[in-house]
């Protein structure tokens, strides 16, 4: 019988010591599925050398392990070789097998035995995760198995061009984990309470066996094909296993009767569903500096919960308070299920793409999901696949940043080349394949020439980049094509601008996977080639504005900004499509538009009334609510009141009411809290940091700070050093605060940051001195 089904995960166990791939997959009907492979053998490739491929073939035949050889051609960085294709029947002993060849002499090297065997499967069967498909199967009997039907697959895959997902069961989760002194610690403190939110929400809470059992109960009853979390992957599943096994209950939460495990890129994997931890999306979101639950949510436009802190919660429990903390929890489940909606969508593009199933491709770093992408379109070139190297880290200049003019400018044009770097892989055909090596003689008319570092890259073949990028670049301007006619809104246009956005995503991070040393492709030239065309084409596009007298105020890496004069800046963006053969388009227009001293510091008022800000401090996690407020609001008066010497005289009442209200000890504790992050073991730091101290103080308390970790903190009153005068914000009291530091050291150089260069003088401000400030 044919089946059609969405491929949801993939996984390979052993069934009577053979392996056996597994597809979990979701009917045209709603059927849940499992479909088994007991057939398939992993192979990798051999490269010979000084022997030939018949010879070397019959020697590596005789390795333990090796199930059978062939010869066949394939490619390696582009030139057409002869390899030995050697199968190996049990995964386990793949890269073992591939050392041992690897030693011989008469190799000369080992390709693709470090890809993992569910992925080998996928490359070799032509299907991948988050996508429809058809196959001949025959039904087998398979017990202990959550779904609604077990086959075996006897034929070949058929892809089926179908747009639209399943009827996916979604289910959002969120744990109350408090600790009785410091970090909770699942080998003392219970689990207070579990929220989940399927077709409704439901709060287990009181004694933990019951919580647990109801968790697991709901779990199999409601029966998810994902499971969103938000912070999952680092705490909470390892929490669960821990406290299950302690209270003798079998954590069994997926498809067949198995506990959660970490798997690749720290994520935890349940059989038969797609655990997605949605902190991982937002480490995507460089806006947000500090990726709490609440900025996230506020971020993407869900509102704010209260902010409750974990010894807030401590005291709800002390009072025995439990209303108070299942509420707690089912506002947070609520925002994890709508964070997890506004992913989704993206989530499934990004899957379809990179070929990683939904958990992976969650928590696979940007490199890795561009490598795999990278990886299926070699081997359907016949690529062969090279192993990651240990390779020291590499530095080279990087894209052109200009020096910005200082100040309050009007009418201000940004200028964005699209997708510059990756349309300059393509105009130039660089690759690593295409990479001319200095010893390499080739006449000059047949290669590429970078400007400035001198590498050379040949025009013709098309280069393995060159044709990936043009197959993305050429899908990205046929789905914005698509968007345009489809209604915005509608489940077309949702699907056709989560899938835009996917391919702009590994599209433009290609260009940083070149100079990721991890690489498996890693060539220094073919990124330092890249950036050096990057600057010629920014430093060019300025000397052309400058031909035709356009005012330019700043350029970045991809954009320049000029005074916008709209007869102009048409013919400057022709004029550089016509010399440069690359897309420039007009970005956006800013009515008015503040720069600092520093590159890459700016703020700017749009046409629409919303302002734009670009590293200052209101944006970054790493400063007090308190003084990122402060440049935030004199920011806003700025920039919206026509008259400069009337927004700077507002500006400064602003401050000098806040600094009022501050030594008034009007504004709340947790907007004086400093956030940051323990990179390294506390043996390891040198220096004495205020945050080193407050983590070596939280350790003394029983809690647990590991590389990583953000600690809060706030400044006190008192002598000695600031890191003497450093508490956790949660020993401190509002009285306590050194609120003069505030002033003088946060909320002054903040707003000075946009003062400064409309001209306000600092003139050494001290604590005492505010006067001299206005």
């Amino acid at each position: 019988m044919r089946l059609s089904f969405w491929l949801l995960d993939i996984n390979t166990e052993k069934e009577d010591s053979r392996p056996e791939v597994q597809i979990w997959g979701i009917t045209e009907d709603g059927r849940r599925v499992l479909l088994l492979d007991r057939s398939f053998i992993g192979s990798f490739f051999v490269v010979p050398k000084n022997l030939s491929p018949d010879e070397v073939a019959k020697k590596i035949s005789a390795v333990k392990g090796v199930e059978k050889t062939e010869i066949v051609r394939r490619k390696l960085l582009g030139k057409e070789i002869d390899a030995i294709r050697v199968y190996v029947r049990d995964p386990d002993e793949i890269d073992e097998v591939a050392k041992k060849i690897s030693k011989m002499e008469f190799v000369n090297g080992c390709y693709g035995h470090d890809i993992r065997y569910s992925m080998q499967y996928m490359f070799e069967k032509g299907i991948s995760p988050s996508s429809w498909f058809e196959v001949e199967v025959e039904e087998e009997a398979k017990s202990n198995v959550r779904v609604d039907g077990v086959f075996r697959i006897v034929g070949d895959f058929k892809r089926v061009e179908r747009s639209n997902l399943p009827d996916l069961r979604i289910m959002a989760f969120h744990c109350v984990l408090i600790g009785g002194k410091g970090s909770p610690d699942p080998e003392r403190d219970p689990i207070t309470a579990i929220s989940v939110l399927g077709d409704d929400v439901k709060t287990f809470i009181g004694d933990e066996k019951d919580v647990l059992s109801s968790f697991v109960g709901y779990i199999s009853s409601f029966d998810p094909d994902i499971i969103f979390g938000y912070g999952t992957n680092k705490r909470d599943w390892d929490y669960l296993v821990k406290r299950a096994k302690i209270n003798g209950i079998h954590l069994d939460v997926g498809r067949v009767k198995s506990e959660p495990h970490t798997s690749v890129y720290g994520h935890v994997s349940i059989t038969g569903r797609a655990n997605m931890d949605l902190m991982d999306f937002a480490e995507d979101l460089y806006e947000v500096k500090l990726k709490t639950l609440e900025n996230v949510a506020e971020y993407l436009g869900l509102g704010r919960p209260d902010d409750i802190e974990e010894h807030e919660l401590r005291e709800m429990r002390e009072k025995g308070d439990l209303g108070s903390i299942a509420e707690f929890s089912r506002r947070r489940v609520n925002l994890i299920r709508r964070i997890g909606d506004k992913f989704i969508e993206y989530a499934v593009q990004l899957s379809q793409i990179v070929g990683l199933p939904l958990d992976h491709v969650a928590s696979a770093a940007v490199g890795f999901r561009v490598e795999w992408f990278i990886i299926r379109e070699a081997l359907e070139r016949g690529e062969l696949i090279p192993q990651r190297k240990e390779v020291s880290a590499e530095t080279y200049v990087g894209g052109m940043v200009l020096t910005p003019k200082p100040g309050i400018h009007s009418n201000v044009a940004v200028l964005d080349f699209a997708s510059m770097y990756p349309n300059i892989m393509v105009l130039n055909n660089i690759s690593p394949d295409t990479y001319i090596p200095p010893d390499e003689k080739v006449p000059s008319e047949e290669c590429n020439i970078a400007p400035e570092v001198g590498y050379c890259f040949r025009k013709e073949p098309p280069g393995l980049y060159k044709e990936i990028l043009r197959k993305l670049l050429s899908a990205r301007k046929e789905i914005k094509e698509a968007l345009a006619r489809a209604k915005e809104g509608s489940a077309e246009y949702k699907l056709l601008a989560a899938r835009e956005k996917a391919i702009k995503v590994i599209a433009n991070a290609t260009y940083g996977y070149c100079g990721w040393v991890g690489a498996r492709w890693y060539m220094k030239p073919v990124a330092e080639a890249t950036a050096a065309w990057g600057r010629y084409t920014i430093r060019r596009a300025m000397e052309i504005a400058k031909e035709m007298e356009l005012e330019i105020i700043y350029g970045d890496t991809d954009s320049i900004f000029v005074k916008y004069d709209a007869e102009k800046v048409n013919k400057l963006l022709e004029e550089i499509k016509r010399e440069l053969s690359l897309d420039i388009k007009l970005e956006r227009v800013f009515k008015r538009i503040i720069f600092t001293e520093a590159k890459k510091r700016y703020a700017g008022l749009l046409e629409d009334g919303t302002i734009d800000v670009v590293g200052l401090e209101f944006v970054r996690g790493d400063w007090p609510k308190i003084a990122r407020d402060a440049q935030k609001k004199v920011i806003e008066i700025i920039l919206t009141e026509e008259n400069v010497e009337r927004g700077i005289k507002r500006a400064k009442e602003y401050v000098l009411d806040l600094v009022s209200m501050m030594k008034a000890g009007k504004i709340p504790l947790k907007h004086y809290i400093i956030w940051k992050e323990i990179t390294k073991s506390a043996e390891d730091y040198k220096a004495r940091a205020p945050h080193v101290e407050v983590a070596r103080i939280m350790r003394e308390k029983g809690w647990r700070i590991q590389p990583g970790d953000k600690v809060g903190y706030v400044v006190v009153k008192g002598s000695g050093k600031l890191y003497q005068r450093s508490l956790p914000y949660f020993m401190a009291r509002i009285e306590d605060i050194d609120v003069e530091y505030y002033i003088e050291n946060q909320v002054i150089p903040a707003v000075m940051r946009v003062l400064s260069p409309l001209g306000v003088k600092e003139l050494g401000i001290s604590t005492g001195g505010l006067a001299d400030f206005f």
